[in-house]
């Protein structure tokens, strides 16, 4: 899709191009991020605690359920960011998914198959058994190479039983590097889903700095290979723009004049600031889900993938309507199949169109 000329007014003026520019055309692409929250089969797997979402567990996961839990998310993520692109995403990084099967079915979805989409995806050791992984159209990204990177973080107040040793691995989510070329372009893109706040947001912080510190070296090795390399990290990080993982351990710029040389920008930290959020907790809004980008996205040269603005995707179907969370995204509720806990991100990509 190009961006027609009576659309783009708003864009010359966040580009700053002068009337020349007007004459020319850009493509564009969408790259989303979502937490699907708990896309779990109905089957039974042993190896991981989810016996709630089974048909005999709590949650009484009927195939009828879970085939509703598919088709609400496919609904949303063939939406995404179509204000501004008629195309589906051709990017989706997603979370809180159960296996490969669970992803196989999804992108199978009458709403969803159209766009063709690859996966990458690796079981992760969370102890729910959930992971993350990359959806992608293959008409547009070709994948070059995926890698897990393992978080290794302990509870150094307990004892390991096996070793007497003082430490015991907290097992969570591995991030995600995907390496590809999005429409002939070397990108890089990093799903992540860092350790939640139980015990309390202090206590659990440090976790969630180890998780962004693994998640910058990623970023500084691709540096170090390429001092122009385009990264994409996103995910729900548990933590919003302006916490200790963000701005002190991946040093975050939420401001293009504060951003330095192979920085990060993140355009979520305004959202954040005025008022926005993905989730909500005791009617206080956060923005867990963020995309940051690496600087070279940022240096204003449309004759490759630039990015335009970044969006948190809420429609009325996907909130909650009435009673005590009127306003809240419309989750998995008593057993029923709703959307998601989390409303997704996404960002616009442009190019100048040859």
């Amino acid at each position: 899709m190009y961006i027609k000329l009576q659309k783009l007014f708003l864009l010359l003026v966040f580009l700053g191009l002068g009337a020349q520019a007007q004459e020319k055309k850009y493509e564009i692409q969408t790259i989303a991020f979502y937490n699907c929250e708990n896309l779990f089969d109905t089957i039974r797997d042993p190896k991981i605690y989810d016996e709630e979402w089974t048909p005999t567990g709590a949650q009484a996961w009927t195939s009828k359920k879970y085939n509703k839990k598919l088709s609400n998310l496919a609904k949303v993520m063939s939406q995404i960011g179509t204000d501004d692109n008629t195309k589906m995403p051709a990017i989706i990084g997603v979370a809180e998914i159960e296996n490969r099967g669970v992803l196989e079915d999804l992108v199978r979805q009458p709403l969803l198959a159209p766009g063709d989409y690859g996966i990458a995806h690796f079981d992760s050791p969370d102890r729910r058994g959930i992971d993350v992984a990359l959806l992608y159209q293959k008409k547009h990204f070709k994948v070059t190479n995926s890698t897990a990177h393992p978080l290794y973080i302990y509870d150094m107040n307990k004892v390991d039983r096996t070793t007497g040793e003082k430490g015991v691995r907290i097992y969570t989510r591995d991030q995600l590097l995907v390496s590809g070329n999005l429409d002939g372009e070397e990108v890089h893109f990093i799903v992540n889903h860092w350790p939640s706040r139980v015990g309390g947001e202090k206590k659990s912080s440090p976790l969630r700095e180890a998780a962004a510190a693994l998640n910058k070296k990623i970023i500084d090795s691709l540096y170090t290979i390429n001092p122009n390399a385009k990264v994409i990290t996103m995910g729900d990080m548990n933590d919003g723009p302006y916490n200790n993982s963000m701005k002190k351990v991946l040093q975050t710029a939420g401001k293009k004049e504060d951003l330095k040389p192979q920085g990060l920008f993140n355009p979520m930290e305004k959202m954040s600031k005025d008022g926005l959020g993905t989730l909500a907790y005791r009617d206080a809004w956060d923005v867990f889900d963020q995309m940051v980008v690496t600087e070279p996205y940022m240096r204003g040269d449309y004759s490759a993938w630039g990015f335009w603005k970044a969006r948190i995707y809420k429609k009325p179907f996907m909130v909650q309507p009435t009673g005590q969370y009127k306003g809240y995204p419309l989750r998995n509720s008593n057993g029923e199949p709703g959307y998601s806990d989390h409303f997704p991100v996404y960002i616009y990509l442009i190019r100048e169109m040859k």
